[in-house]
């Protein structure tokens, strides 16, 4: 499964470039990849749930792209403006070198909500480069068809659900679906290209250079001024601000949601059947994106996600599975149908493609504790939580009570069946502790007694039934025998001391079992069956996950080395995806929050224990 570039055209014609080859921008409604190609080959407009306009990673031929590139054979380098998402895909030729800026204005919700902007400004900075540019939109997925009308310097793509103008200063072509063009620029001459959402009877908007450079000056102030309020200046700086700005960019302005990634079905194994969709509000990923923001001094996306919760009465459900759901869509809403896209191929061939996601309905009560924690840490490190929010708190907890001791999905959404798995029982622990430490150093009113009496037998059973004195270690599931490196999380969530014997023998055996490099594979699937077929890569929120446990141990040499290895893994723009592969591919949505909160809690508790 080698990841490499000039492999794939030989064993696919070229259509598709590593997950990793991609860099990301966005305008916090949705988000665009760009190949280091100069295509976006993925887009989905006007939010990150829609359907995908440009879609060719996930089908070169059905897809639909937005190409633009040089004409004459060249190398490509691409990177970040300092401290941005602005995203510069560079083009050395032999006769000159240009480059694409890639970026979305962020709008103002008040004046322009439904406006959405797609620039790309295209400069040639040294000598001479002829370019070329295809844009051919695909929409709903590939499915609708559209027309497309051409007048001088715009087209409009024309489409049931949705209505997209591309404004350009360069000369365009069109065959009624698709529009081309080519052009020379020489040193110091650049065109522009905008690609606009519409709604009936707003004529398209023009687009020139001027406009374009202002738009461009204003999005690198709007990334910079964010970025200031950071208050993390350790020794991994660059990295954990760039996971910083990718978390941001996957929020969701209008409602603060947080998605756990904008792609879907990215394989986890190329050519297999690992495929979801992660363009939803997961509990847990948001609740963990809450304390990582927190930890870098960011509050106002905190507060967002907590309004997000508190508006559409989240905390307030009353489903069959509990008061919670494990996902929820960016608006809040809890029916996310989970169906296949026969027509599209996936990714190298990897299908199904995915739309909607099924887990929506299992139990999973891990998610909890990742919950309560961070309104624990909001309400300490934050705004202090309403009586409002502690009232449903509160019943959220007494619900836990009566609840936690049944077998779930677990964190890992295996398909297999429910267990009785240890790491939901910690997290159930986790829920009860922290709502009691609120409750203790607010004064909160409080069934105390009965929540102490929850959490002290979470804790015995855990303790007799979560241990295996065969392994000597903590293992995955009850009276069970397999480690899962889910429960790397039990000095991080202060279930156990990281300095405790128990604790310590288990993070040999799960560096014995589950740890390649500085790899963590999340568990054995032929030792514990999850209701899918084939292997995975490593989890690299696992990876992470180690270095802290390492840390927190004391074993601060064998950390910083397994963090430095991890940072390796990144592609060229700091960005990870969900898992790596056996020789160092990204595999699975990408980039993915998981990944990147996980990167910055390591990256400060490492940093703070080497002093």
């Amino acid at each position: 499964m080698a990841f490499d570039t000039t492999g794939f055209e030989q064993a696919d014609g070229g259509r598709y470039i590593p997950i990793s080859d991609h860099g990301l921008i966005g305008d916090l409604r949705t988000t665009a990849l760009v190949g280091t190609n100069g295509t976006i080959d993925w887009y989905c407009c006007p939010r990150f749930d829609a359907p995908s306009v440009f879609g060719s990673i996930l089908d070169a031929d059905r897809g639909g792209s937005f190409e633009l590139a040089a004409e004459v054979p060249t190398r490509t380098r691409q990177f970040y403006f300092p401290d941005t998402n602005v995203l510069i895909t560079r083009f050395f030729a032999a006769d000159g070198v240009a480059e694409i800026q890639d970026f979305m204005p962020v709008v103002d919700e008040s004046r322009e909500a439904d406006r959405h902007r797609l620039i790309r400004r295209v400069l040639c900075v040294r000598g001479t480069l002829p370019f070329r540019a295809r844009i051919a939109p695909r929409f709903g997925y590939g499915a609708e068809a559209h027309t497309t009308h051409l007048e001088g310097h715009t087209a409009v793509f024309r489409s049931p659900s949705l209505t997209l103008a591309l404004t350009a200063t360069a000369p365009l072509e069109s065959d009624g679906l698709d529009v081309w063009s080519h052009f020379k620029l020489l040193e110091g001459e650049s065109h522009v290209f905008a690609l606009d959402q519409i709604g009936d009877g707003v004529p398209p908007r023009s687009c020139p250079r001027a406009e374009a450079q202002e738009q461009a000056e204003a999005t690198v102030r709007f990334w910079r001024h964010w970025l200031a309020g950071s208050q993390y200046h350790g020794r991994w700086r660059e990295m954990v601000h760039r996971s910083a700005l990718l978390l941001k960019l996957l929020t969701y302005a209008p409602t603060g949601a947080i998605v756990a990634a904008p792609t879907t079905s990215l394989p986890e194994q190329i050519g297999g059947e690992r495929n979801w969709d992660y363009r939803y509000v997961w509990v847990r990923d948001a609740a963990f994106c809450v304390y990582a923001m927190l930890r870098l001094g960011f509050t106002s996306e905190a507060e967002a996600f907590m309004g997000f919760l508190s508006e559409r009465g989240i905390l307030r459900g009353t489903g069959d599975g509990g008061p919670l759901q494990i996902m929820y869509g960016i608006d809040g809403r809890t029916d996310l149908p989970e169906y296949e896209l026969g027509h599209l191929e996936g990714y190298l061939g990897s299908a199904p493609v995915r739309v909607g996601n099924a887990a929506t309905g299992q139990l999973q009560l891990d998610i909890y504790g990742a919950l309560i924690d961070s309104i624990y840490l909001y309400d300490k490190w934050g705004q202090p939580i309403s009586s409002d929010r502690w009232d449903e708190v509160g019943a959220v907890v007494d619900w836990l009570c009566e609840h936690w001791d049944q077998p779930d999905e677990g964190v890992w959404e295996t398909r297999g069946g429910r267990r009785n798995f240890v790491y939901s029982r910690v997290m159930c622990w986790v829920a009860l502790e922290r709502a009691m430490r609120m409750a203790n150093r607010r004064g909160l009113p409080a069934d105390l007694p009965r929540w102490r009496e929850s959490r002290d037998a979470i804790y015995r059973q855990i303790m007799r039934r979560g241990w295996s004195a065969e392994r000597g270690a903590f293992v995955q599931g009850l009276d069970d025998h397999v480690l899962d490196a889910s429960l790397l999380m039990m000095p991080m969530a202060k279930f156990v001391s990281p300095t405790d014997p128990k604790w310590l023998s288990t993070l040999d055996a799960l560096t014995t079992d589950l740890v390649s490099d500085s790899l963590v594979y999340r568990y054995d699937p032929t030792a514990s069956p999850d209701g899918l077929h084939g292997p995975e890569g490593t989890f690299s929120i696992c990876s992470f996950w180690y270095v802290e446990a390492l840390a927190r141990a004391g074993r601060l040499e064998e950390a910083r080395l397994a963090f430095e290895k991890m940072l390796t893994y990144a592609n060229h723009l700091g960005l990870f995806a969900e898992e790596i592969g056996p020789t160092g591919e990204q595999l699975g949505n990408f980039p993915q929050a998981f990944t990147h909160l996980s990167l910055i809690s390591a990256a400060f508790n490492l940093d703070r224990a080497l002093g």
